[in-house]
């Protein structure tokens, strides 16, 4: 089986982290999307083909919205049209993958469980929301129509980190990592890692993947020393 391409790691990112709904009507060669207050990768519009910048950006304000394009490193023209414009670039990201089965086996400390929680906790809403990951964030998690379920990290018997996965076909997305303050770089990370994986596994899923800004050094110094590769970048552009 090939790997995954950006093409269907796009796709499995919008399907496991869903906007609240998706305008693809209104301006053909664009899809609008509402991303209802849950931030950037649900409320970006995309193109479908189009690259008439001032249109979208028309149609963006005339929603109450910043024009804001998310721009897959494939899209090179979009990308210099968009900056010719004088659209900023704003969070570069990174697609990293890596194989459940064998992030599954990834050794743990000694203390350390990573265990699937079904049900919403308020002490994971609790972290998340210390994290900056705010009702808004949270909701888009609930709108996952495929598998998905949150990952609790235990370490000593306290609750160390939280994230959310879900599962679109052969590809379970990891999103929301966040590790409680002064509890980072013991492990709690790679927990969350190896219980998406083993979410993987349980839902049909070969690949674990996950995207992560290229300023985030510490997340991918993780993720790539788990074994997880980056295959794909996305980037925004937001107009002035």
């Amino acid at each position: 089986m090939s790997k995954p391409d950006e093409t269907r790691l796009m796709q499995a990112l919008e399907a496991t982290w869903p906007p609240a709904s998706v305008d693809e009507t209104s301006l053909p060669g664009w899809r609008l999307r509402d991303g209802a207050g849950g931030g950037k990768r649900v409320s970006a519009a995309i193109s479908t083909g189009s690259d008439d910048v001032e249109a979208v950006a028309a149609a963006m304000r005339a929603r109450g919205e910043t024009p804001l394009v998310q721009v897959p490193g494939s899209a090179a023209a979009l990308d210099a049209k968009l900056e010719a414009a004088g659209w900023a670039v704003v969070d570069p990201t990174v697609l990293m993958i890596g194989e459940a089965a064998a992030l599954a086996e990834l050794e743990l400390g000694k203390h350390v469980r990573a265990v699937q929680v079904g049900v919403r906790l308020a002490l994971l809403n609790e972290i998340w929301t210390a994290g900056g990951i705010g009702p808004e964030r949270r909701a888009v998690m609930a709108r996952c129509k495929g598998p998905h379920s949150q990952i609790m990290v235990r370490s000593d018997d306290r609750v160390t980190a939280v994230a959310h996965v879900a599962a679109d076909g052969d590809v379970a997305m990891l999103h929301a990592v966040e590790v409680r303050a002064g509890s980072r770089r013991q492990g709690a990370g790679r927990g969350a890692l190896v219980g998406a994986a083993r979410f993987a596994l349980e839902n049909d899923a070969r690949w674990l993947a996950l995207a992560v800004t290229e300023a985030n050094a510490p997340a991918r110094a993780l993720y790539e020393g788990a074994g997880m590769e980056t295959v794909a970048r996305y980037h925004y552009r937001q107009a002035k």
